[in-house]
């Protein structure tokens, strides 16, 4: 199966970890980043697709941050 998840996080070094982390788990770079500023929190936000081929069968319950 093909999984998709879409990170988001605050424009720190946090999210390039979470992205880090998501590589080193075997996922790929989907696309390209994503950066905006979240006017309700004052902040710039950053987000990153990322994709992923696992055995199995897709079902709304997958825990994708597990995979």
């Amino acid at each position: 199966m093909k999984l998709y998840r879409f990170l988001t996080a605050d424009d720190t070094s946090a999210f390039c970890h979470k992205v880090t982390e998501a590589l080193n788990k075997g996922w790929a770079l989907h696309g390209d980043p994503t950066y905006a500023f979240d006017a309700a929190n004052g902040v710039m936000r950053c987000g990153q697709a990322v994709t992923k081929s696992a055995p199995g069968e897709y079902h709304p319950e997958l825990k994708l941050g597990d995979q």
